[in-house]
């Protein structure tokens, strides 16, 4: 099985991270998105992939190169952000006449694929949510999907698509892939996935529906924060340390170096940070960081900064009030 992989966007609701780091390469529970993305997909039976890149495209595949060595794996350049369905128009060469994985690199996911991956039709994953505006949703009637609108103001479905596309008709995908570049169709500015795949549907194309319910965005800070909680939970990664207290669960790299802290619970610690005299919960410390003497909270900490605070001193009589901005 062959996968396409779009990395190619720049993240601006992760700012200032992104400015000088691929979003898809942010450490979530000691591991980069990508990484948890391309271990899942190997996992359950992707063979080789092509990875649509941009936003600093040669770090992604100096990682991917470096981690993946023995996966054969070609990438090509998305030169413009002209939305999900150009860029797997970009990458249409990786389109022949088997049926094809494209799954999104900066949503994580938990689901076996390996049944879906057998279906004689092609099939998208779909995950029940409260507000689907923000998303492709998918309205379904005896079981395949009749309609898909992108991030609609008014929604007729609660199901979302959450970027895994399993297509078993891969020449018709390709067909009507350059269809709507040639014809310049557009939803929202960009040529979109959504556009494409309802151009198969009436054209004929079967598609049905399959449940992710481990299904983990890492599009903005707060969902990044709860993505690394949900990763956390039950997967504990620490060695003991004289001095430290460990709330599980916690990632903390081997080579960190902590002394006299509190950390975790739903704490990642990435390699080569230094720690001490701090209490933190709920966040990520990037590689190389040094952090000391504050209390973090739901707080992500990039590669290399520093971030220390001070102690203070009060003399604060009875019945008194002391706040903090």
């Amino acid at each position: 099985m062959h996968a396409i992989i779009p990395v190619a966007g720049i993240g601006t609701r992760l700012r200032p991270h992104t400015f000088t780091h691929p979003k898809v390469l942010l450490n979530v529970a000691g591991k980069p998105i990508l990484g948890h993305i391309m271990d899942k997909v190997v996992a359950d039976g992707v063979t080789s992939a092509t990875v649509v890149v941009g936003h600093m495209s040669e770090r992604i595949i100096e990682f991917v190169e470096a981690a993946y060595p023995k996966l054969p794996v070609d990438f090509i350049e998305q030169e413009m952000p002209l939305g999900l369905g150009h860029a797997i128009y970009t990458a249409r060469h990786a389109l022949k006449d088997e049926p094809i994985l494209i799954i999104l690199g900066d949503t994580i996911f938990d689901v076996d694929l390996r049944p879906v991956l057998k279906k004689p039709v092609s099939a998208l994953g779909v995950k029940m949510v409260e507000d689907p505006r923000r998303f492709g949703v998918a309205e379904v009637l005896d079981g395949a999907i009749v309609r898909l609108v992108e991030k609609p103001e008014r929604p007729t479905s609660n199901l979302a698509v959450v970027g895994l596309y399993h297509i078993h008709n891969t020449p018709l995908l390709r067909a009507c892939l350059d269809e709507v570049v040639s014809r310049d169709i557009r939803t929202k500015g960009e040529y979109q996935l959504t556009d494409v795949l309802q151009m198969m549907i009436d054209r004929g194309e079967r598609m049905e529906t399959f449940p992710v319910e481990g299904w983990y965005d890492c599009g903005k800070p707060e969902t990044m924060l709860s993505t690394n909680r949900a990763l956390l939970e039950g997967h504990s990664t620490f060695r003991p340390m004289e001095g430290v207290v460990i709330s599980e669960p916690v990632y903390i790299a081997p080579n960190a170096v902590l002394c006299n802290c509190v950390i975790g619970p739903n704490t990642t610690v990435g390699d080569g940070a230094e720690i001490s005299e701090a209490v933190i919960r709920n966040s990520i410390i990037g590689s190389q960081a040094r952090v000391g003497r504050v209390l973090l909270e739901n707080s992500i900490i990039g590669n290399g900064a520093m971030v220390k605070g001070s102690y203070k001193r009060f003399n604060v009589g009875d019945a008194s009030e002391l706040e903090f901005q």
